[in-house]
This record gives C-alpha cells, sequence and structure tokens, in this order.
C-alpha cells in the first residue's frame, strides 16, 4: 500500500490501515475498485464502515482508491451534502450483513434495552434463545450475565457490536412460549425483561443443581473403516459391540460392566481414537419417595357441581380460553370440580397447573390429587434447589399429568398445557412482594390466552377484582351455592367480648367460647381456635411513657417469644433480649401486653388440663415434616384443640371438627389499607368453612369488640353478596380499585430528609409530565409509607391513579428514561399494589 493522493489502497483488519482511514472519514470518497477501470462510488457512512474494522465489511473490500476531493465522476449521481442519506447498499454489502449471527441480549438488570451482540462463528450452531450468555457490557466492557430473547442478522443499530464471550447453557433453560409470557409480564408490571427471566426461572435450574459432568465414551466417526486395520482383542472388540449396538455415549461404569471388562481396554480404544471420550452433565438426585396412596375414585358430583363440570368442559372441548370464576361457598366441592374437569384434560393427553396458597399446600391437598393421578409434581419454597430442579425436568419432559405448587409454579414448563386453576384466588400471597411484583392470577390469565386454554379462578370469597370482571361478562360466573350432601352452613355467634370478665382479667378466651369448647369435646368433637397473631406477647408497654419498644430498625413493635426469650421484629427477623428498662425513658417494669399462639397455647394448657392441645403456626412448624405429622394426629382424633395462625384457615377438610373459635376477629379490621373490611370477610368466612363438613355438622364463635361493624356482620350471615355490593359501592365512590388501576411509587433512603425531598422532587416532575402529556391520571402523595422505616431505610410513596393502565405505562415510560435519582435513594414501582405497608 502506498500512501498519496490518486494511488491504490490496500485494506485488510491492521490498526494502522484503520486510522489511516478514519482520518479521511466524512471529508473523502472512496472509490471500490473492480478490476483495474471500474470505480463504484460509496458514501461517508460506507468508509466508517470500513474504519470501524467491521470484518464483516473488509472481508468484501479488497483495494479503495482515493481521488477526485473536489469533484466526482461522472458516472456518481452528485451529492449535495455529506449529511444526506447514504445510497441503496450494494449487493457486497448485503451479502456481508447476511452473512453475520447477531443476538437480542437482555440483561438481569433494570434496563429495558435489547441489547445486540455478534455471534462468534464457533457459537453459531449453538445458540438459540432460551439460553443464557456472558457478554461485555458498558465502556469497560465488564463480563455481565444475559439472556438471549432473539437470534437473526440483522440489529437496529449501525453501531459496532460488540461479540458474545460465552454461552452458559448448552440448552434452552425456557421456550419461546415463557419468552412471550416474561416479556409480557416486564411490560405489564414495569420491570425490564431480563429482571423477569432471572426471577421465574428457578435457581436450582440455573446452577443445574442435583447434577454432575460425567466421563462417556462414544463411538468414532467412520469406526467401522478404522478398524478394518486394526486387530482387537476379545475384550477391546466387547467395548466397540457395546457401542455401536447403543449408539449413544455411555458412562464407564455401564460400558465396562455391559462389556465384562475393566478400563484398560477402554483406554487402549481411547489412546487410538476409535473411541471418542465427552463429558455429559448427569442427574445425581433422587425423585421424592411419595409413599403408597390408594388410588381413590371419582365422587359422584351433586347437580351443582355437575352444572359447573359441563360449562368448564365445554370450553375445554371447543379448545376455547375462558376465564371461569367458580364462586363455591366452603364446603361446596369446588375441589372434586378440579378434579374432574383434569380428568379430562389428562384424557388428552395434556397437563394441568393448578396453583393453591403457600398455607394452603398441606399434604391433605397433595395426597388428594396423587390418590386421583399417576404422576403429580409438587412445587414450594421448602423444596431444595435439587428438588426443584428434578421437578422442573420431570414436568418438562410431559411426563408429569398435574402440577400443584404455589405463585412461582405458573411458570412450570408444561410441553402440553390443557388448564390452569387457581384455587383461594383471593389470597395475597398469589402476589410476588419483589421485582417483578407480578400477581400470579394475572399472568396466569396471560398464559391460558396465550396458549388458548381455560383459566379456572375458584373461592368462597372472591376478590372484588374477580367479581366485577364476570358482572361485566369480561369473565364467566358459576357458582355452587350449596354445601356437598345438602350439609347447611355453619351458624356464627358474634360475641362482645368488651365487658366479658374473662376478657376484662386479661384472658384471650371469653366465657362463651370457653364453655363452648367444653360442649364441643364433650360431644366427642374437635375444635379449630384462629388468632392471627405470633409469638407470646405483641406489645411491650412502658407505663410511665406509654410507648412501646420498637424495633431498632423497623417503625414496628417487638413481639416477645417466650420459647426462645427474645424479642423479635416480624417484619425483618431481627431479634434481642428483653430490654430491661424502657429505651425510651429509662423506667423499669415494662408491661407484656396483648396475646399471641403462644400465649394462648398457654392459657388452654391452664383452662383444660385434660385436653390435648396442639399450636400450628411458622414458629412450631419448622422441622421437616412437621406440618404433616402435626394435621395427622388431628385427623385421627390424638388432638382435641387444634389452634394456629392463617396455617390452619384454608385447606382443611376434617369432618370431626364442630367448633370453631375466632379468638380476635379485629386483628386485620383497623389496619390503614383500604383492602382491611374484604380481607377480615374473607379470612372469618374461609376459617368458618373449617367446621360443619361432618354429619355432627358444627358451630362458629367469632369474638369481638367491634360487634356493629358491618363486615362482621355480613360475615357472621355467609352474606359474602351482600358485603360485595357494599364494598364495591364504596370503592366506586372513592374512585378505588377495581374501578381503577393504582401505581405505587416506593422511594426509601437512610436518611429521612433525603429521602422526603427526593419525593416530594419526582412527585412534581411526575405531575407535570402527566399535564403536559394531558393523561387521565390522579397522582397522589408524596406521604410517608405507613411503616415508614423498614430494615433501617426510610420509605416515601405517592400513587398513580388511573382507569386504564395504558395510562401509567404512558407516564412512567415517559418520565423514567429521563429521570435522574438521588444515589443514596432506591425507588422502586408496584403496580395493581394489595400491600400498602
Amino acid at each position: 500500500m502506498k500512501n498519496g493522493l490518486g494511488e491504490w489502497w490496500g485494506f485488510s483488519d491492521t490498526p494502522r490501515q484503520t486510522r489511516q482511514c478514519q482520518r479521511m472519514r466524512g471529508t473523502l470518497f472512496l472509490h471500490l475498485a473492480i478490476g483495474p477501470t471500474i470505480g463504484v462510488h460509496f458514501a461517508p457512512a460506507v468508509c466508517r464502515s470500513v474504519a470501524s474494522g467491521n470484518r464483516h465489511s473488509t472481508r468484501c473490500v479488497r483495494w479503495l482508491h482515493v481521488s477526485q476531493l473536489f469533484s466526482v465522476p461522472k458516472s456518481v449521481p452528485k451529492q449535495k451534502s455529506l449529511f444526506e442519506a447514504a445510497p441503496e447498499p450494494m449487493p457486497w454489502e448485503l451479502a456481508a450483513d447476511a452473512d453475520r449471527v447477531v443476538a437480542g441480549i437482555v440483561l438481569a438488570r433494570p434496563l429495558e434495552t435489547v441489547y445486540h451482540y455478534l455471534v462468534p462463528e464457533e457459537l453459531r450452531e449453538l445458540i438459540r434463545p432460551g439460553q443464557r450468555v456472558r457478554v461485555p457490557f458498558g465502556g469497560g466492557s465488564v463480563p455481565t450475565l444475559g439472556y438471549v430473547v432473539e437470534v437473526g442478522h440483522t440489529a437496529p443499530t449501525s453501531r459496532r457490536l460488540k461479540t458474545i464471550l460465552e454461552i452458559l447453557d448448552r440448552e434452552p433453560l425456557i421456550g419461546d412460549p415463557m419468552l412471550q409470557l416474561t416479556k409480557w409480564i416486564g411490560q405489564r408490571y414495569l420491570a425490564s425483561w431480563g429482571q423477569v427471566l432471572e426471577t421465574v426461572i428457578p435457581a436450582g435450574v440455573k446452577k443445574q443443581s442435583g447434577t454432575r459432568e460425567i466421563m462417556c465414551y462414544s463411538a468414532a466417526e467412520g469406526l467401522a473403516e478404522k478398524l478394518a486395520s486394526t486387530k482387537l482383542s476379545k475384550k477391546q472388540q466387547a467395548v466397540v459391540d457395546v457401542l455401536l449396538s447403543r449408539g449413544e455415549p455411555m458412562m464407564v461404569d455401564e460400558l465396562t460392566t455391559l462389556a465384562d471388562c475393566g478400563t484398560a481396554p477402554i483406554q487402549w480404544l481411547r489412546e487410538r481414537k476409535l473411541i471418542v471420550p465427552m463429558k455429559r452433565r448427569m442427574a445425581t438426585w433422587e425423585l421424592e419417595n411419595t409413599g403408597r396412596i390408594d388410588p381413590e375414585t371419582d365422587l359422584k358430583l351433586n347437580a351443582d357441581q355437575q352444572k359447573a363440570l359441563d360449562q368448564i368442559l365445554k370450553l375445554v372441548r371447543h379448545k376455547e380460553h375462558q376465564t371461569v370464576l367458580l364462586h363455591g361457598i366452603t364446603g361446596s366441592g369446588k375441589t372434586e370440580v378440579y378434579i374432574q374437569t383434569i380428568r379430562e384434560i389428562v384424557s388428552y393427553g395434556k397437563q394441568a397447573i393448578v396453583l393453591v396458597p403457600e398455607i394452603s399446600l398441606t399434604p391433605q391437598t397433595i395426597r388428594r390429587f396423587r390418590a386421583r393421578f399417576d404422576s403429580v409434581a409438587v412445587l414450594h419454597s421448602h423444596l431444595t434447589d435439587s428438588e426443584r430442579h428434578a421437578q422442573w425436568q420431570r414436568i418438562a419432559t410431559g411426563n408429569v399429568q398435574v402440577v400443584v405448587g404455589a405463585r412461582s409454579a405458573i411458570f412450570a414448563p408444561t410441553p402440553q398445557l390443557g388448564v390452569i386453576i387457581i384455587d383461594e384466588e383471593h389470597e395475597t400471597t398469589f402476589k410476588q412482594s419483589s421485582t417483578p411484583r407480578y400477581h400470579a392470577r394475572e399472568v396466569a390469565r396471560e398464559r391460558a390466552r396465550l396458549a388458548g386454554v381455560p383459566l379456572i379462578l375458584g373461592s368462597a370469597t372472591p376478590t372484588l377484582e374477580s367479581l366485577l370482571r364476570a358482572r361485566r361478562k369480561q369473565d364467566v360466573l358459576i357458582s355452587l351455592p350449596n354445601r356437598v350432601e345438602g350439609r347447611p352452613l355453619p351458624p356464627v355467634s358474634i360475641v362482645d367480648v368488651r365487658n366479658d370478665p374473662h376478657i376484662q382479667r386479661g384472658e384471650a378466651i371469653g366465657r362463651a367460647l370457653h364453655q363452648s369448647v367444653l360442649q364441643c369435646v364433650k360431644a366427642g368433637g374437635q375444635a379449630i381456635l384462629f388468632l392471627n397473631l405470633r409469638g407470646f406477647s405483641t406489645v411491650l408497654w412502658c407505663q410511665k411513657c406509654g410507648a412501646g419498644v420498637r424495633c431498632a430498625d423497623c417503625d414496628l413493635t417487638l413481639t416477645w417469644h417466650a420459647d426462645r426469650k427474645l424479642v423479635v421484629c416480624h417484619s425483618c427477623d431481627y431479634v434481642a433480649p428483653p430490654p430491661p428498662v424502657c429505651p425510651n425513658c429509662q423506667m423499669p417494669g415494662l408491661k407484656y401486653l396483648g396475646t399471641g399462639t403462644q400465649r394462648l397455647e398457654q392459657e388452654l394448657a391452664a383452662k383444660f388440663k385434660d385436653l390435648r392441645i396442639l399450636r400450628m403456626d411458622s414458629d412450631s412448624m419448622q422441622g421437616a415434616g412437621s406440618h404433616d405429622e402435626a394435621l395427622e394426629k388431628f385427623r385421627h382424633g390424638e388432638v382435641d384443640i387444634l389452634l394456629g395462625t392463617q396455617m390452619i384457615a384454608k385447606g382443611l377438610d376434617f369432618p370431626n371438627v364442630t367448633l370453631v373459635g375466632v379468638v380476635d376477629a379485629d386483628t386485620l379490621l383497623h389496619q390503614p389499607d383500604m383492602r382491611a373490611s374484604e380481607r377480615t370477610f374473607q379470612l372469618i368466612a374461609q376459617v368458618a368453612g373449617r367446621t360443619g363438613r361432618g354429619p355432627k355438622g358444627g358451630r362458629v364463635i367469632v369474638q369481638t369488640r367491634c360487634p356493629e361493624e358491618p363486615v362482621i356482620m355480613r360475615a357472621a350471615k355467609h352474606d359474602y353478596l351482600g358485603f360485595a355490593e357494599g364494598e364495591l359501592r364504596h370503592r366506586k365512590e372513592l374512585n378505588a380499585p377495581p374501578f381503577t388501576h393504582l401505581a405505587r411509587i416506593i422511594l426509601r433512603g437512610l436518611h429521612e430528609p433525603t429521602v422526603n425531598d427526593e419525593a416530594r422532587r419526582i412527585t412534581t416532575i411526575y405531575r407535570e409530565a402527566a399535564k403536559a402529556q394531558n393523561l387521565a391520571v390522579r397522582i397522589l402523595g408524596p406521604a410517608p409509607a405507613p411503616l415508614t422505616r423498614l430494615r433501617k431505610m426510610f420509605r416515601f410513596h405517592f400513587q398513580i391513579s388511573a382507569e386504564s393502565l395504558d395510562a401509567i405505562h404512558a407516564l412512567w415510560r415517559e418520565v423514567q428514561p429521563k429521570l435522574e435519582t438521588h444515589p443514596d435513594v432506591e425507588m422502586t414501582i408496584d403496580v395493581d399494589p394489595i400491600d400498602m405497608r
């Protein structure tokens, strides 16, 4: 190559030649010489492409000629400006672009952009959407984890693309349908696609827990020809024969056993490259031993159940997607309708996903499905990474008929999905509390829509959101108004304990409930007592200053746990010995007030010395299998009184329970949350439904200090529809959900004034943007969060309210990309929140 105007320039990928071309960029025209005389005009954009060192471009550029600084050959159309659009790409440019492979990558960070990277030639045959990769990211090209979401030949950018460093998974972790679903979740709940993927794929699957790499051997390519000139011993020939007959890689132990030889013949064949070594990842887990469960036949349905089943199966047989709200009172036989629906789904070779609240994932629920179906997988939070990976792989093979699990089971990789069922759809545990803050019900709705299958939502007390959709004919409403076998709902007695002498003495069990327990047990029945407070005493109170002892890191009072002799924060799990004096005024003699399940257990033991008592809460049920063991004791009559928290309020079906006592119905009623009344009604209705399921019947005692509260009176009458009518009317007047959508934006930091100022500044920006865009939204706040300090962080929030989610999404996407937040303040968004703490 020579320097000088008018000479021929040869280009390759060397840095010196690249720098020479960069000096010409934007000022010279280039000619591509094809042969000795033909010149073709290149615009500055092409010069930039060559100067960038893009090997796909330089591969086609053999020689460049620089000429005509101030004029253009007659055969080339004259350009008026360097900034005009470049001419149409030449054929060799198109060929170069078609030759490259580009992958769209999303990162597990709060970044919505899909980044594009070149795929090196050695990885082109391996890369597929759904795999994890490591890519250089940022100015420092830091190796960063990402997920492949698309593979093609083009990228929506003219910038030079970086190259993928490595592929981390041999096979995709999820398929195309799940990629579509996770993209929708990111858009719906305003989280990045990469964050969603990082959340929905279990850690055990990503780590391949329960597997290890094992050396295997396979027959070399062209082995038959190679053996023609090689003499083998008897043992060596046996190894070859086994490999050829099997036709797939085999482990050493298996190979030596079938060939009846040691490792020496294998090593001899390997050294001569007659067999090929390779490492394969093999499973080392053992699937859960569920023990023998006697199979059960389907039950005979009553008229209401049969009608509900026929309506659902009509959708199934017509392969029609629709959401069905199955509103059935407690004990109406919803589970049997689920099972017989799944029975038909399985007969078509398809699979079912059944979501239940974590607290309802009792062995009783699981046993019921395993007694009806040959292959059931269970996914819940107590599985180890290895167990979860094993179940995930079982499901992915299509060998599982029914997947039963909590919230995250909605992402189970069922290849032939036929139906999705959500039992107790009103439960708050279906809402994810960390980013991405999705609701399993809405995700299930979208997954069912993508798969074209029915979604069944079952509850005795549906959420107002689900009820309103059904009334607007967006979903199908099916009712089960009667209990199976015509049994009546148990009568509910409201007991005003404000003047009860037992309660005034500081006891938790009032006179009426005390007598009812004695009568119940004397008649051969069992009792369930419900109290939704853990620990022994819920407040440590100072008589002098009137302050409660609060958590050092949260704006919450500490709970005294007598069994551990510690005070505990139930939000952040802070623990400490009880203080000898008031931290506020240094006065000794703190009072231990309030009653939790531990104190109730002690009181019951003193009142009913001859009765067998069992406590079930998250403190007492920590051992492996403790939950199952406790319920089996209760089932077999070894326990007279079962007391506990929400753990015992749902999913239990014991015909011998003839009394349910709600020890304090006001626990949730006065919370600073618009859903407090709804949750109180649901809780009373659900726990009341645990009794009256057998021939002995049953009754419910509700202790309260607010007997005139409409929600308690409605619950006592089992009047869900009456409660829903009044609550919907109230919500509409307030312009609150379910008539509007909410997005709650939370800011938190270590310094309260900084967070406060930042909350005011950002809220103002959002208000101004909403006004400028003329968006139909209301912005409420900012204000301190009801739980202002949590885990050492001060929290402020504001809310965006709109009739349409599109308006909220539009405002967020208008403001957020341009918004610069204070480095000491974190900001998160919760779309359609259900916890306003």
